[in-house]
């Protein structure tokens, strides 16, 4: 076979479809030169992998069945549309596979696609944007009408949770068979034995602290935690700190000035943390908190069991099919409840010894050498 895969979210800067994408891609090329497949027949397969110029050299090819090629179109782009085709169909390529829902509506050959959730369909507000509303309802247009045809003409869907194959069964009018779920997982190093609290003083973090990491999109539910957290200092009179790791953007600033407006105290915006300090910043928390209204797979808290952390989590139905029994829930839509569950985390040790226990159980579920296995099958398939 002679399979493409379009790579251009490769690498960690373009966050979970990125690292999906190298996981793929890494754990493939494993595959192949093990010969650990679904079939013998490996040494004739040949992959293209498809490359933007800013991580062209990221990625080296470390099988011979694998080859890099520059593929310098912007997403969601008119040459996205027009000259990725073009480029696909020099390659005569057997298979394609998308790892988002930017399938070029002009690609008529065979394809896959990976379909992490339909976030954009359940907000489609214009609190989740910069743009100008005109332009905003225009690019949600278009966004309908790319994940319409991405899901219209795959061949397979590969959707990352079984939450995230109801959806698209509930949204789109596609084949139950034509669905299949495969797992992510969280990342393959195990460094939460650390405990540097060097690394943490300078983004301005002072323990204790409750823990969260990740962006500030209106979906990840932030204005809640935050006026919720203004109920809870009052009563605990800032003992504990409450500490939002993100990269400084848009939403992160809108967010700091609601605290401002409304006096909200003991919070801390550490911005963004180098990898190299995150595992202490994770180590010295006494527990992270994802009230998140919705997520297709939900890969921080695992992140965080990854470091040893318990997890208090909203109870959305995603995120109770990936962390079990091993984070402790609340109705993220509730201040009240939200509060109750920090209490909770905060004051009962064995409660937060016995989550890290399971956290630990539950992350060894999921394997990136598993997902490459299991998206190799429907290759093949």
């Amino acid at each position: 076979m002679r399979i493409g895969i379009d790579a251009r979210f490769y690498g960690a800067d373009s966050k979970g479809l990125g690292r999906y994408t190298q996981k793929l891609i890494e754990n493939l090329e494993k595959i192949y030169l093990q010969k650990d497949a679904v079939d013998d027949d490996l040494e004739n397969d040949q992959y293209f992998v498809f490359l933007r110029k800013e991580n062209f050299a990221e990625y080296q090819p470390k099988n011979k069945n694998f080859h890099k090629v520059e593929a310098d179109y912007k997403w969601y782009s008119f040459s996205e549309q027009i000259d990725m085709p073009r480029l696909l169909y020099k390659y005569k390529l057997d298979l394609v596979h998308f790892p988002h829902f930017n399938v070029p509506i002009f690609y008529r050959k065979k394809f896959i696609v990976t379909i992490h959730d339909l976030i954009l369909l359940h907000f489609p507000t214009i609190r989740g944007t910069t743009l100008n509303p005109v332009f905003y309802w225009l690019k949600f247009l278009a966004y309908k009408i790319t994940i319409g045809n991405a899901v219209k003409k795959a061949k397979k869907i590969i959707a990352v949770s079984n939450f995230t194959r109801s959806d698209i069964l509930t949204n789109y009018s596609v084949s139950a068979d034509k669905v299949a779920v495969t797992y992510e997982a969280g990342s393959e190093t195990e460094n939460y034995s650390q405990e540097n609290v060097g690394k943490i003083d300078k983004y301005g973090i002072m323990k204790p602290y409750l823990l969260y990491v990740g962006n500030a999109y209106p979906h990840k539910n932030l204005e809640k935690l935050v006026k919720s957290w203004q109920i809870f200092d009052e009563k605990q009179k800032g003992k504990i700190k409450l500490v939002l790791v993100g990269k400084k953007d848009y939403f992160y600033n809108r967010l700091r000035e609601i605290v401002e407006e409304n006096k909200i105290r003991n919070i801390i915006f550490a911005g963004f943390v180098l990898d190299d300090d995150l595992d202490a910043v994770y180590k010295n928390a006494i527990a992270y908190i994802f009230p998140s209204l919705y997520e297709g797979f939900g890969l921080p808290p695992l992140e965080a069991m990854k470091n040893g952390l318990p997890v208090i989590s909203s109870n959305h139905e995603c995120l109770r099919e990936i962390m079990g029994d091993s984070a402790y829930y609340f109705d993220a839509q509730k201040k009240e409840d939200i509060v109750r569950a920090i209490e909770k985390i905060i004051s009962d040790e064995n409660l937060r010894q016995k989550l890290t226990k399971k956290g630990f159980s539950q992350i060894a579920k999921y394997s990136w050498k598993k997902m490459a296995k299991e998206t190799l099958k429907i290759y093949k398939t």
